[in-house]
């Protein structure tokens, strides 16, 4: 059987593997950000870290080559650690178990962190190789992408010294992006009181698994369903109908990914057991029904246990329920001037309990490429949930990326594709938030492009990267450089 090392290009393929073996979940990354500084010294290369973790590595250009612009191939070095809840894993000690399928290397009831390992694989395969023509390069690997953006906030102006930044992170062989969107962090928190059990009331675990989940802005136009939608769904009902109270809750696990699994304990009266688990079957097979096509594995299950000791207070636990199945979620509007672009989005991506702080909170993040339609959402999740007594916080904002279609390293890319693999390849905006926008507020003369293999499922663990596009894409980079302008 092939080794993931030995697929071609093994350039690649090969530093993916290193990259496999060294835990990276985010805010977690000294040892990534080492693998990656001992890696442009072992070349003796220009290496630097700064002071939020940012790694920059230069080469300078081969010979012939030095009068070409300066490139800056940038990606980042941390990944989403997402697992099935049935995996024992543990992201901040545990390599990745990563498999070839067929035409796919995927993981194995985890996230494979081909986002944005594999573009990070590319840029440093390239520092490494004395076979290819370039002109002055520099590798930027940013530090905790997934969770903030923090590395590319914190990068400080005049650090690099390239006229054109490759954005390695994009995920659709054959398409060029030239635009994202911005977006911002919304959290709701909820105050409230513990009450006792009564002793007349039952514990019952309520389980919402199997659902696909995804990345909330690439994945959020394909319909998935939301596990904190659907547990609150039921629990709507459940309290309605038989009383149910609740005592925890968990759903959800990362700010940028559609939840896939909900967790709660809730208690009812000893009587109402059996009629709450009929009510539960039933209504899980409505909702099935509806998801049937985007969630084929949805799972409810509710199961009786130990009765908890506390339960949230009836007014809170109204409140919530009624904010959550009140509030914006999914697609909010498609783009009026890119076909099949999402404009503005909202993903209901945790709710939390905290026993010991007594508070519950529901975190989103919202996503647009229109800045004041992004405000006009907040406006409403705001109003949502004031309404219901909790505490709003907007935080995290980052800029989007307005598209330049005059962009000199755009013309050169789509020349360089045609030329290779004989047609154009297609100009596109992505609803995500890639770091360019960012980075181009501190070098706002840099001209920016992203581009990327095929990925898919990025943030959940059915993530996998498609091999065929890797050689594509890496032989597209090497063009690329090889065909950089002059200065």
């Amino acid at each position: 059987m092939t080794k993931i090392k030995d697929i071609t290009p093994v350039e690649v393929w090969g530093i993916f593997e290193q990259m496999l073996q060294i835990p990276r979940p985010s805010r977690h990354e000294e040892e990534i950000q080492n693998w990656a500084v001992n890696f442009g010294n072992s070349l003796a290369l220009e290496t630097i870290k700064d002071e939020v973790g940012n790694v920059i590595i230069r080469k300078p250009a081969t010979p012939g080559m030095e009068n070409r612009k300066g490139v800056i191939l940038q990606g980042h070095l941390d990944m989403v650690p997402q697992k099935n809840s049935d995996k024992a894993h543990n992201f901040e000690t545990d390599p990745i178990d990563a498999f070839i399928d067929g035409e796919w290397v995927k993981a194995n009831g985890t996230t494979l962190g081909s986002d944005n390992g594999i573009g990070v694989s590319a840029a440093m395969a390239v520092l490494a190789s004395d076979k290819i023509k370039h002109g002055p390069v520099e590798v930027l690997l940013t530090a905790t992408e997934e969770t903030g953006m923090d590395g590319a906030k914190g990068l400080k102006p005049g650090l690099l010294n390239g006229d054109i930044l490759i954005n390695l992170d994009s995920e659709d062989e054959g398409e060029l992006y030239v635009g994202c969107a911005g977006g911002e962090d919304v959290s709701c928190k909820f105050n409230y009181t513990e009450k006792k059990t009564a002793k007349n009331q039952i514990g019952m675990k309520l389980n919402v698994t199997g659902m696909k989940g995804g990345h909330s802005g690439i994945d959020i136009p394909l319909g998935r369903g939301n596990a904190i939608k659907v547990f609150f769904r039921i629990l709507n009902s459940a309290h309605e109908q038989f009383g149910a109270r609740l005592a925890n809750i968990e759903g959800g696990s990362l700010r940028n990914a559609i939840p896939r699994e909900a967790f709660g304990t809730l208690a009812v009266k000893k009587g109402y057991a059996k009629k709450l688990v009929k009510m539960v079957e039933e209504l899980t097979a409505v909702i099935k029904n509806e998801l049937a096509v985007t969630e084929p594995s949805l799972t409810v299950t509710i199961e009786k246990v130990k009765p908890p000791k506390k339960i949230i207070d009836k007014k809170t636990q109204k409140n919530l329920t009624a904010a959550i199945v009140a509030c914006p979620n999914a697609v909010i509007r498609m783009s009026d001037s890119m076909e099949g672009l999402v404009e503005t989005s909202t993903n209901l991506a945790i709710v939390k309990s905290d026993s010991k702080k007594k508070t519950i909170t529901a975190s989103f993040l919202m996503r647009s490429s229109v800045d004041s339609a992004k405000e006009e959402l907040g406006s409403r999740t705001k109003a949502v949930f004031e309404l219901a007594g909790a505490k709003v916080k907007f935080s995290g904002a980052y800029p989007g990326w307005k598209p330049n279609m005059d962009s000199a390293i755009l013309k050169t890319m789509q020349e360089v594709y045609n030329k290779n693999f004989g047609k154009i390849p297609e100009i596109k905006a992505i609803h995500a938030g890639l770091e360019c926008g960012i980075l181009g507020g501190n070098y706002p003369h840099w001209d920016m492009i992203s581009f990327g293999p095929t990925i898919r499922f990025p943030h959940s663990p059915d993530e996998k990267v498609n091999i065929a596009t890797v050689q594509k894409f890496w032989d597209y980079l090497v063009a690329t450089l090889e065909g950089i302008p002059e200065k």
